[in-house]
């Protein structure tokens, strides 16, 4: 299955036995990362022929499994300490409102997909009041703020983790915890498609294609884009051949993109802005730029050479400076436990630099050739049967 933001799936009904009653499953997902990794997950529970329906904040991906979202999950979708400062009293305001209504239903479960800053405080409240919780990717304890394993003791029933190394992490400190992989490496393509990628994209078979993320939040975008637009200038500037494209998953960013190419005047750059299709535009291209996150081990799992960069607020970075453990942002380098996609990050990320960067992939196949075998060696890493592994550990809940 195509599993690309613009994939017209109807709306699947609640598996299982008829006659038995759906069990009120309550769940929240905080940005598109967590977005597709929640319909992932509610396609392992139909799967598994689990009678749950699911309601709470969803995106467009669960929605499109049939989530009732309560709330719109983009108020949510802030990143950073500084950042999160402008959103505070409507994000509380929503985590008010569903703490309310989750204690007054009585779901059968609460699932929090990620976004722990929103749902660790959540799940505290309803584990205290007898509502299980079941969070679904671990926080970067490994990589940062190691003392937030007390906070998920005392939120989180059953905690599902997507990285190998992080269950001698949870079983030192007593928390229930199941391994299932991670869901990009059980649901995307071993071999990319190039070829079919290009034709879905109606792109030349033959032609240079970069692929340009500047992140999914409307907040990155405000850091990024214009970064990312002086980027493209600067390599289309010495390879005229290369075309760009640009996946961007809500009208709202769409919008603000276009609003920094009218900025730049760069309307003369071939700039190709696409509603979704990131998969296919990451089995496209020759190489990518894009925003740290989850997309960079999208990009890894589907062999797709790119650069990391990334930029927040000075007083965001200098804090989260002061409390990392590891030498890289990158999920491709972390998991490799060495560097193998360059990262370019705050006053290192210049558009000549990241132009610089991308062009050494663009002109160099055996580089390109020795960062795709790594991520084979990531893709291995993390392959499991997550949906199998994900509706075992759900089921005891549901009984």
């Amino acid at each position: 299955m195509n599993r690309d933001h613009q994939e017209d799936l109807a709306t699947p009904q609640p598996a299982g036995n008829p006659a038995s009653p759906l069990h009120h499953v309550a769940i929240v997902a905080g940005e598109a990362s967590g977005d597709l990794l929640g319909g992932l997950l509610i396609e392992a529970t139909r799967r598994a022929n689990l009678p749950i329906r699911f309601e709470g904040i969803a995106g467009p991906k669960m929605q499109g499994m049939g989530a009732r979202s309560l709330f719109p999950m983009e108020t949510l979708a802030v990143r950073g300490y500084v950042e999160a400062l402008s959103s505070l009293r409507k994000i509380l305001g929503i985590r008010r409102q569903l703490k309310r209504k989750l204690l007054q239903d009585k779901p059968a479960l609460f699932i929090g997909v990620d976004a722990p800053d929103f749902n660790l405080s959540l799940e505290a409240k309803l584990k205290r009041n007898g509502i299980p919780t079941v969070h679904f990717v671990s926080p970067s304890i490994w990589a940062w703020r190691r003392g937030r394993i007390r906070k998920i003791r005392k939120a989180v029933s059953h905690m599902l983790l997507i990285f190998p190394f992080e269950e001698a992490l949870y079983a030192q400190a007593g928390i229930r915890a199941t391994y299932v992989g991670h869901p990009l490496a059980h649901a995307l393509p071993a071999q990319p498609d190039r070829k079919g990628a290009r034709a879905r994209l109606g792109l030349k078979p033959n032609g240079e294609y970069v692929l340009l993320m500047p992140g999914s939040r409307q907040s990155e975008l405000e850091l990024m884009a214009e970064t990312f637009i002086e980027t493209a200038r600067a390599i289309h500037a010495q390879r005229g051949q290369v075309e760009f494209l640009v996946p961007l998953i809500s009208r709202e960013t769409r919008l603000q993109f276009e609003e920094a190419i009218y900025r730049l005047q760069a309307h003369d750059i071939p700039i190709r802005i696409l509603f979704g299709h990131a998969h296919d535009a990451m089995q496209a291209v020759d190489a990518a730029l894009i925003a740290s996150g989850t997309a960079t081990l999208e990009a890894a799992l589907l062999k797709c050479p790119h650069v990391i960069t990334y930029k927040v607020p000075w007083l965001t970075y200098q804090i989260m400076r002061h409390q990392a453990y590891l030498p890289y942002v990158g999920l491709p380098n972390i998991l490799a436990g060495r560097s193998v996609v360059p990262e370019l990050i705050q006053k290192q990320a210049t558009p000549q630099a990241l132009a610089e960067a991308v062009m050494h992939l663009l002109q160099d196949r055996s580089a390109r050739e020795a960062m795709q075998d790594m991520f084979e060696a990531i893709r291995r890493a993390l392959k499991r049967d997550t949906p199998r592994l994900i509706a075992e550990a759900l089921a005891p809940y549901l009984k």
